[in-house]
């Protein structure tokens, strides 16, 4: 199940929510609906490249019933921002193929095409899902190997526009920079919560009793009793333990985690929430480290792809069959269970 979700996530490089075609792009860009001069099932157009009613059948078929085996049916119809789950899923896919969409018409600008063996493997990756279709899937979506071998090769082309614009981002992380620590924290708090769930902060004279328990309990600490023990009796968190990077936790609290060495103790520490006592239990996990080296890269990337493609796309015009698009829905059936779309590109493409 950890698979089927992390390629729900996965899909496509980079997931930007904002649903180009139904937002537009700017001021001077202003969104473009009809519901006419479209040829037979398209959906949308972005410039001279259009996305057609089979293609969002398939992304849109493959992900629900991944999620189906996941939460059950149900979790469609959960309400959710004024509409239900699925309508707003279905939205996610629309922005997901736009972007896909708009960064091969970018590919076209800076250059970026398949090799011969991508093409190879995109025409076993179509062979290989075209074959694995019922026939009531093929109906349905009304496909056709030429179709996957298409939707694969843009696929591969938007990957490799990404991997094209973020090149030039630094990979060297410190290990300092990427480094986590693990504390253990007693907090006492300077804020009660309303019945609407409002941070009411304490009057000053509860402020200041908030403050002397927190050093009568620090004074505890430096007579020798033990941390944990205190932190049973005293913490008023929910937690008491946290692992951390940087850039995660206030910056008061960081600043003193990161600076006091294995079970070391900190001072009295005011923040928004209170007044924190922190033991520093490890100052360095070597895994976590590398794990965080590769976040952070990602991040940056991540940055500097949505710098580029931001500006972009607003160089671009965009329509959208809003009546098509509003009929596009997926009925259960016994004959239709495919789920592995993406599973068959990963394959060939790792």
């Amino acid at each position: 199940m950890k698979t089927r979700i992390k390629r729900l996530l996965w899909l496509p490089v980079i997931l930007l929510l904002e649903v180009f075609l139904l937002s537009g792009c700017d001021k001077d860009k202003t969104k473009i609906v009809f519901t006419t001069g479209f040829e037979e099932d398209v959906v949308f157009k972005i410039e001279d490249i259009s996305c057609t009613k089979s293609e969002i059948m398939i992304y849109l078929v493959n992900t629900e019933n991944i999620y189906d085996e996941v939460f059950g049916e149900k979790i469609w119809k959960v309400p959710y921002d004024g509409k239900d789950v699925e309508s707003r899923y279905k939205e996610t896919i629309l922005a997901r193929i736009s972007q896909i969409k708009a960064m091969n018409l970018y590919a076209k600008e800076i250059g970026v095409n398949l090799n011969d063996e991508e093409k190879k493997n995109i025409s076993m990756a179509a062979n290989e899902y075209f074959s694995s279709l019922s026939n009531e899937e093929k109906q349905l979506f009304n496909v056709s190997e030429e179709l996957l071998y298409n939707m694969y090769a843009e696929f591969a082309v938007a990957n490799k526009v990404y991997e094209e614009v973020t090149k030039g981002v630094n990979p060297e992380i410190s290990d300092d920079e990427a480094r986590t620590v693990t504390i253990r924290s007693i907090l006492i708090k300077t804020y009660n919560i309303d019945e609407n769930g409002n941070k009411i902060q304490y009057s000053q004279q509860m402020k200041a009793d908030a403050m002397k328990r927190a050093y009568e309990i620090l004074g505890k600490i430096k007579a020798g009793e033990e941390f944990e023990i205190l932190e049973a009796d005293y913490n008023e968190d929910e937690k008491s333990s946290y692992s951390f990077a940087r850039g995660v936790m206030p910056k008061v609290i960081e600043d003193a985690a990161f600076n006091l060495d294995e079970g070391e103790v900190s001072d009295v520490i005011e923040s928004e929430y209170g007044y924190h006592i922190i033991k520093v239990i490890s100052n360095f996990d070597e895994e976590q480290t590398d794990i965080n080296k590769q976040l952070i890269v990602s991040k940056r990337k991540e940055e500097a792809f949505v710098e580029t493609y931001d500006n972009y796309i607003k160089t671009l015009t965009s329509s959208i069959n809003m009546d098509l698009w509003n009929s596009i829905s997926y009925e259960r059936s016994e004959g239709v269970s495919t789920t592995t779309f993406f599973d068959v590109y990963d394959k060939y493409f790792k």
